[in-house]
């Protein structure tokens, strides 16, 4: 299956109270030089912005060595690729969980919860936009020289 790219975009799908664009993509912490999946994203914009932001963009199909994965899932037991999907980072790479927020099918405790079963700790949450959160998770420093 090949990597499908997405169109860069010419602006922000946000906007703050003083009509300054907020990039979501900038947000997150995305280097140009990364190598990016998304998988289970239907935020075009978002997507659009990302495909702008980094070297390269897989969407629907992870790449090995990934600096960072955007994962969306909607539904607790979607959470159970956590783990493969650590399998195809970057030692020093970040996992993105994007949820809804305030959905009794996808907790925030859900998500933490399966973050630690895959070995993954939480580093850090962002409110993704007014309807989803993301949940940035990172391989523990003491297991990434082995890996």
């Amino acid at each position: 299956m090949c990597t499908r790219m997405v169109p860069a975009i010419t602006r922000s799908r946000h906007q703050t109270s003083t009509a300054t664009p907020t990039l979501t993509a900038t947000m997150l912490g995305v280097k140009p030089e990364w190598r990016a999946s998304a998988i289970g994203v239907d935020d075009r914009a978002f997507l659009e912005e990302l495909e702008g932001a980094v070297g390269q963009l897989s969407v629907g199909r992870i790449l090995k060595g990934a600096d960072a994965i955007f994962f969306g899932a909607t539904k607790e037991a979607e959470l159970t690729r956590l783990p493969r999907l650590k399998a195809s980072l970057k030692p020093n790479g970040a996992l993105w969980v994007i949820r809804p927020k305030g959905r009794p099918e996808i907790s925030e405790r859900a998500v933490m919860a399966a973050g630690k079963a895959a070995g993954l700790v939480d580093v850090k949450v962002v409110s993704f936009s007014p309807t989803h959160t993301a949940e940035k998770f990172v391989i523990p420093v003491h297991q990434r020289r082995s890996r």
